[in-house]
């Protein structure tokens, strides 16, 4: 029987049983096989980029293990799950049993990748049968086979009991279009329900480096020893879900795996690693907060950064909670904060909360600064509001003339919610600068109180109907 426990402060929370997944983004398509048969390769093809090792952008630099991508009308999450190794004689024991049953569990669909012009390994065949005995939609592609001649070699996979068969090459497209069009067919059907209007839930994501405290965070919440805990970095694999009532609110934590920097893993678990990527972009997706939980007493690393990167590439509402600090003094957490404000610098409207999940410290704050970003995120302001908001900033700083021109606004308006999208019509959208667009973004969040919540506004051009009514056109 389970030993209930109390927080130290706050009232007291209650769990129920754990939710059904909900709604859960974008499909996933997880990339499988051993290393060398082109698996990068193919990641590039058909995310229709090339994708860097960092990503060039201001403030932070990101590994891409993952891009989002689209085919016919389709778009979905696509995953590189890294290679196992070939050359341990059992491939069971050199990772790829959990390599491929976490990207049967996760995944929508997926994409084994094997060398037509050489011979299955164990390795390959171990996987076969795992992905063949799943119940997920997999597709079977045989790599590097440029030409019709090598496309016999690929057909060493129906040998063993492959129905169908992909040759591809990756690195000139052939055989590409067929293998899309059969994922995407795979893709589970679209639905019309809003996102996180369901239940009136609040969803929150946990996520974080491995050891951070992430498991120890939701048992404090939770109130009891639901998740299991450990010093061991990496112990939590898989994203769970636990409903818990508060105050009259109702939330739904999500406990996922910690990502580690790749150089810290050992080779034989790398896969399981890459994987762990998988189930936090998927948990990020289903939540409307992101809470990224950092280590007070490690200080907050760049990988901290690139993992708060995947809730703000996905638009989601951010808090940023130092754990352990009961193990800091004050005056070293306020450098721990302020370096934390360098590091994640990108994120300057993230909430920054200190806690101690060991002894409750700082939980009631977290509670509320959850559901400050959280009505933030779902905040719709008035037309009376926005209308007098945007007399005022043109009236204090009109945009400046750019490459020419004079862009002229016209008027805004709030086009959806989750998060704040704004829509601005004007007669020249590519005349605005980039840094009168940012002025614009940081007068809307001071006057309206978009806390942690990234604010996303369009410029789209005008143009006069047949009969003299304007209409707003991308």
């Amino acid at each position: 029987m389970t030993k209930h426990r109390k927080a130290t402060e706050g009232p007291q929370t209650k769990s129920k049983n754990p939710l059904p997944a909900g709604l859960s983004g974008l499909p996933i398509v997880a990339i499988v096989g051993r290393p060398n048969v082109g698996k990068s390769t193919l990641f590039n093809r058909l995310a229709r980029r090339r994708i860097a090792i960092v990503h060039d952008e201001p403030g932070v630099t990101r590994d891409r293990h993952y891009a989002d991508t689209s085919a016919f009308g389709r778009r979905y999450s696509l995953v590189d799950t890294g290679g196992f190794d070939p050359e341990d004689t059992d491939p069971m024991r050199a990772g790829i049993a959990h390599h491929v049953k976490l990207a049967i569990e996760e995944a929508d669909v997926i994409v084994f990748l094997t060398d037509a012009t050489t011979s299955l390994t164990n390795a390959d065949k171990a996987a076969i049968k795992l992905l063949r005995a799943s119940k997920k939609p997999v597709f079977f592609a045989a790599n590097k086979a440029d030409s019709a001649k090598v496309d016999a070699d690929a057909f060493e996979l129906y040998r063993e009991g492959v129905e169908t068969v992909y040759p591809v090459s990756s690195l000139h497209g052939r055989g590409i279009g067929d293998l899309e069009n059969a994922v995407v067919n795979a893709f589970p059907i679209e639905e019309d329900t809003e996102p996180f209007e369901d239940e009136g839930l609040t969803r929150v994501a946990i996520v974080g480096r491995p050891n951070a405290g992430k498991s120890s965070l939701l048992n404090r919440i939770v109130g009891e020893e639901r998740m299991l805990v450990s010093p061991e970095p990496g112990t939590t694999r898989d994203a769970i879900d636990a409903l818990v009532e508060r105050s009259d609110r109702r939330y739904v934590f999500i406990d996922t795996a910690g990502i580690r920097r790749k150089g810290k893993v050992a080779k034989a678990e790398s896969t399981v690693e890459a994987v762990s990527v998988l189930h936090a972009i998927r948990s990020i997706e289903r939540s409307q907060v992101a809470v990224l939980l950092c280590d007070s007493s490690e200080g907050v690393a760049e990988q901290d950064a690139k993992i708060l990167g995947l809730a703000e590439e996905r638009a989601r509402a951010m808090v940023i909670a130092l754990n352990k600090s009961d193990l800091v003094g004050k005056k070293d957490m306020d450098g721990v904060e302020e370096r934390a404000r360098e590091k994640l610098a990108f994120a300057p409207y993230a909430p920054v909360v200190r806690i101690s999940a060991k002894n409750g410290r700082g939980v009631n704050e977290l509670f509320a600064t959850i559901d400050r970003v959280k009505e933030a995120f779902t905040k719709r302001v008035s037309t009376g509001e926005l209308n007098r908001f945007f007399a005022s900033v043109l009236e204090t700083r009109p945009p400046p003339t750019s490459g020419g021109k004079a862009p002229r606004l016209y008027y805004i308006t709030q086009a959806e919610t989750a998060p704040p999208t704004f829509v601005i019509i004007t007669n020249a959208p590519d005349a605005v600068h980039f840094s009168y667009r940012r002025f614009v973004i940081n007068q809307l969040r001071k006057s309206f109180g978009f806390e942690g919540v990234p604010v996303r506004v369009f410029y789209k051009a005008k143009r006069k109907r047949a009969k003299g009514e304007e209409e707003a056109r991308e």
